[in-house]
Order: structure tokens, then C-alpha cells, then sequence
């Protein structure tokens, strides 16, 4: 597995790195995945490829994935991103099985750190602008019922990326200015508040030590 050290850069940047290494591993017909953790700044909403413009009142970056999925606000996580052939994932022709395979990484590795994640249930929250955190798939990870890592997918000749957001926090008041809607956090629950003492430092380095010991 090829890993991609840890940066911050714009929403733009960010997405244009993730569809160059899509295309980067599809030009070289690359035989392993690439796995990339990122930050973003200035804080930034994605939307998802199909999703319709959004009206946003408050200044802030606004930038178009590449994969599916509802809009996110990327504020205090850590994003990852996830680059494979199909071929690689048993049964990897199916979307829900593919999903469940390269979030299934980030769940062993959960363990690692003492915490027990979950796939979600397929429970839709009502939101006007279906705020990505606020939608339950069986796509998601949670934590005791509430969403913490929320992915979208993409595929182009026989390559998967998948990307994802891994809450550490969130600014409640932004969510609810930008999306329209109230934000319940029951559910959604965050690193911080699982691990009080994680930060985001420590748990970079956890994750390269976990890929080495996988490598």
C-alpha cells in the first residue's frame, strides 16, 4: 500500500490532488492502493458530483467532488481518501461491498486506538439541504448509533477513490447557519468526544504506525 503523508491545503487543491492520484494510478495501471489523510484550510463546503448548488449566505470556499454523496462542511477532521483497482476488493463490483471494504480499514484501525466502530443503518434524518452527517447508510461508520466517518465514492476504468470525513469536532452554529437545519447530536458523535485526549497529531501517527504493521 502506498501512503500519502498528511497536508493541508484549499478545498480545490485537496480535490484536485485525490483526482490526479485517481488518474496518476489509472495511467500507470497501478497494482496497489494509495491511501492519503489530509486537512483543509481555509474550512470549506464540498458538494457531492450530482448534488445542485446550495445557497450559502456565509463566506466560505465551496468546491465540487468528484464522488457522490450531499453536501459537507469540511471544518475540524481529518479526510481521507482511498485509491484501488476493483480487482483488489472481493466482490468488489458491488458499490455496498466496496464500501464496506476500505471503511472496514479505518474501523480496524479504530480498534487499535480501544474504540468499537459500526457500520450504519440505513435511517434517513430529514434535512433541506441533506447535510451528509445527517444521512445513515450502511456506508457510514458510527460510534453507539451516531455517524463519525461519512464516504463517497467514485469509480473510473476499473479503479475505485473513495473519500471520506472523520469528524473531530464541529462548529453546531455554522452547521445549522450554512445547512438550514437544526443539528441533533444524537446523531452525530465525534473523536474528541470519544477520545478527549486524541489529537490530531497523535492520531496521524497512529495511523502510519497501523499501515506499516499492515504493510
Amino acid at each position: 500500500m502506498k501512503y500519502v503523508r498528511f497536508g493541508i491545503y484549499t478545498g480545490k487543491e485537496n480535490m484536485q490532488i485525490d483526482s490526479d492520484l485517481l488518474d496518476g494510478a489509472i495511467k500507470n495501471q497501478t497494482d496497489e492502493p494509495i491511501i492519503r489523510l489530509y486537512g483543509w484550510s481555509p474550512k470549506c463546503v464540498s458538494l457531492g458530483r450530482n448534488q445542485e448548488n446550495i445557497n450559502i449566505s456565509e463566506e466560505i470556499d465551496i468546491v465540487r467532488r468528484v464522488t457522490g454523496g450531499r453536501a459537507l462542511l469540511h471544518d475540524d477532521e481529518i479526510t481521507y481518501s482511498y485509491i484501488t483497482p476493483i480487482t483488489l476488493i472481493s466482490e468488489g463490483e458491488s458499490v455496498s461491498k466496496s464500501y464496506r471494504y476500505i471503511s472496514g480499514i479505518l474501523i480496524d484501525f479504530f480498534k487499535t486506538l480501544g474504540v468499537d466502530l459500526t457500520f450504519g443503518e440505513n435511517k434517513k434524518v430529514s434535512t433541506k439541504f441533506d447535510y451528509c452527517m445527517l444521512i445513515s447508510t450502511g456506508a457510514d461508520v458510527c460510534y453507539q448509533g451516531k455517524k463519525i466517518i461519512g464516504s463517497a465514492q467514485f469509480r473510473k476504468n476499473g479503479y475505485i477513490l473513495q473519500h471520506g470525513s472523520i469528524l473531530f469536532g464541529y462548529d453546531k452554529n455554522l452547521l445549522e447557519t450554512l445547512f438550514h437545519e437544526k443539528v441533533s447530536e444524537e446523531n452525530i458523535t465525534t473523536v474528541k468526544e470519544i477520545l478527549p485526549n486524541m489529537t490530531k497529531e497523535l492520531f496521524i501517527k497512529k495511523f502510519e504506525e497501523y499501515l506499516k504493521l499492515k504493510n
